[in-house]
């Protein structure tokens, strides 16, 4: 298969998942190397273990709740924290917990793309979850994490 083949067709459906993910990996690429824009885009972002736990939560529902609040063939409950930021308030986040002095620079003449990305998460509040860990905190965490075992990365 040549590179020019990708996404021309259905994808074969036993090997769906794992196409779609590597997709999803190379879109994820293609679009950090297309846009960054003015910062007024809205974004929603969920710490790892807010994540894990909200899936620890609805694995352990019983059968009655969890069909109560889902239908066959449309199963899925969206995880996130309801909760949007800027991608500039975003940047000043990140800048803030790693003491970055430096300018940030917008570049205007790149698309912001869709303007706000916030996940409806009454479903997973019904089911008796919310997210617990704030953006700030889940920077501030990652970053001391990164900080803590960059050097067993270098190793590599």
């Amino acid at each position: 298969m040549t590179e020019a083949a990708l996404l021309t067709g259905l994808l074969e459906a036993t090997n769906e998942p794992y196409a779609i993910a590597k997709i999803a990996g190379i879109k994820l690429c293609e679009s950090y190397n297309r846009q960054w824009g003015t910062g007024t885009a809205m974004r929603e972002f969920l710490h790892v273990d807010d994540m894990a736990a909200a899936s620890l939560h609805v694995l352990g529902l019983s059968t009655e709740a969890y069909q109560s609040h889902t239908a066959p063939m449309l199963s899925h409950v969206n995880v996130g924290t309801g909760v949007d930021v800027t991608i500039k308030e975003l940047a000043e986040t990140i800048q803030a917990v790693v003491g970055f002095t430096g300018e940030i620079v917008w570049d205007s003449t790149k698309p912001d793309g869709t303007p706000r990305k916030l996940m409806s998460v009454e479903k997973l509040k019904a089911l008796g979850w919310q997210a617990s860990i704030n953006l700030k905190d889940g920077l501030a965490d990652t970053y001391q994490w990164f900080l803590k075992n960059q050097d067993a990365f270098r190793a590599q």
